[in-house]
């Protein structure tokens, strides 16, 4: 993958446009290679239309009432506080 050479001050007013590409860019400063700038992509729209249908499945196979919720997000606190209490103590 080809390495795009920008200086610092052109990285810096173009950052929002270095965000969206998808190619590493070099940032020097006076001729020298200072950093490298790796672009990580965000999720894609497949991605979130995927999700979206995954939470709908959930929904339809396990419906639960608000207070469920409640009570299962009580639960795995509870839980993780006390896996949390045993890793302290090794």
């Amino acid at each position: 993958m080809e390495t795009t050479k920008v200086g610092i001050r052109e990285f810096r007013a173009g950052l929002a446009d270095f965000i969206a590409s998808d190619k590493p860019v070099a940032v020097t400063r006076h001729g020298q290679t200072v950093g490298i700038f790796i672009p990580t992509p965000g999720p894609s729209q497949a991605d979130l239309l995927a999700l979206a249908q995954a939470s709908a499945k959930l929904k339809a196979v396990m419906p639960l009432a608000e207070d469920e919720v409640d009570a299962l997000v009580k639960e795995f606190k509870v839980e993780r506080k006390a896996a949390s209490g045993q890793r302290k103590r090794r």
